[in-house]
């Protein structure tokens, strides 16, 4: 019989984590694998489903009563006959964790996602959660998985039991993401975009850690400078409905330059509709929308957050501080300028992008160490 996982998250939105989590129980056939969801069933929670992985919820939300549903999770880990338990973030961690102990469950593995602790771009709750994790760290999991190398040294640093501590950097499933020409031109086509003018775009949802209003001064600086492009922006809650995004990109006049398109399901097929994909964000772990465009041969432009230097080809011309638009405009008009030289040199470094992330970062690589970590 195969041995059973249980993963346990904190919910199943539009996120990085519940991504990495639905291909991994997707794609890994040599366990059975269950999904406890510490909110709702969210994006993923109907994906899972299809591909037959039993999803159960606690449905924990603001009121005082939903979290008395926490009393039921010791109970679900039981029915489900975990052998194994794989938690994802801090507080599925804490939660699904200590569950786990409580319920005498043989293999407990924590997933840590965060890079950083910083003041700014983490809230106060989840640093609380953090340092808890650090004391527990010695008693309840046997491995913490950590996302990215800068998210291993953050928490050692913080005190997390070293021993534990391991790296299994996110793959990605190359028969969606890959260059395809023919999706470029029918998108741009769909959205009004010459197939000449220089796009770029940010997949992300609305949300401080994305500094949107970064990536947004950037553009203005560029507008300004008079570079031509279109931006695509992409994610939950990038839309006209939101009042505070709409203002920012009013008052940078930048109404004629940048399309809110919502959260979308064709992630692909906007990747391959970019020149360059931007990442803007003050704080990631493993930041997958630029794996993600990258293997589709998009050129990326990133602040130098979580593992994005390690992902990004030629990092030196690619990445640039967070929370300084400046840097950021400069950076992007550096690679206009490759761009606008075009020929086999751009040609060259899109294909590099696709290539890098094949061999680096493919998905079957970090399901066998997943395997290896739970057997």
């Amino acid at each position: 019989m195969k041995l059973k996982v249980v993963h346990i998250i904190t919910g199943l939105g539009d996120g990085g984590a519940e991504a990495v989590m639905t291909r991994l129980c997707s794609s890994c056939k040599s366990f059975e694998h269950s999904v406890i969801s510490l909110q709702d069933n969210g994006k993923y929670g109907k994906v899972l489903q299809e591909e037959g992985i039993n999803v159960k919820t606690l449905n924990i939300g603001s009121s005082f009563k939903s979290y008395l549903n926490l009393l039921k999770l010791p109970s679900l880990i039981r029915q489900e006959n975990a052998d194994v338990v794989q938690t994802w973030m801090y507080h599925a961690d804490l939660l699904g964790g200590l569950a786990a102990k409580l319920v005498g469950v043989k293999k407990i593995c924590w997933g840590v996602r965060h890079s950083s602790l910083d003041r700014k771009s983490t809230k106060q709750v989840t640093k609380m959660i953090a340092y808890v994790c650090v004391i527990l760290s010695k008693w309840i999991p046997d491995v913490i998985i950590c996302c990215a190398d800068k998210a291993l040294k953050t928490h050692a640093e913080i005190g997390y039991q070293r021993s534990k501590l391991i790296v299994i950097k996110n793959g990605y499933d190359l028969t969606r993401f890959y260059p395809d020409s023919n999706s470029r031109v029918l998108t741009r086509e769909s959205l009004g975009i010459e197939e000449n003018d220089f796009v770029v775009g940010n997949v992300s949802r609305f949300d401080p850690n994305k500094d949107h209003q970064n990536l947004l001064k950037a553009l203005s600086i560029l507008k300004k400078a008079d570079l031509g492009f279109k931006c695509l922006l992409v994610g939950r809650n990038i839309k006209n409905e939101n009042l505070e995004l709409k203002k920012l990109v009013v008052t940078l006049e930048l109404e004629d330059r940048v399309m809110l398109l919502g959260q979308r399901d064709d992630i692909p097929t906007i990747m391959n509709a970019l020149d360059v994909h931007i990442l803007s964000s003050r704080s990631e772990g493993f930041p997958n929308v630029v794996a993600e465009a990258m293997a589709c041969g998009i050129v990326c432009v990133s602040t130098d957050v979580g593992d994005a230097r390690d992902i990004v080809d030629l990092p030196e011309d690619s990445i640039c501080a967070a929370q300084n638009p400046d840097a950021l405009a400069n950076t992007v008009f550096n690679v206009f300028k490759q761009w606008k030289e075009g020929g086999p040199t751009w040609s060259r470094r899109k294909r590099l992008c696709s290539v890098k992330i094949r061999n680096q970062f493919n998905l079957s690589s970090m399901v066998d160490l997943y395997e290896k970590s739970w057997r």
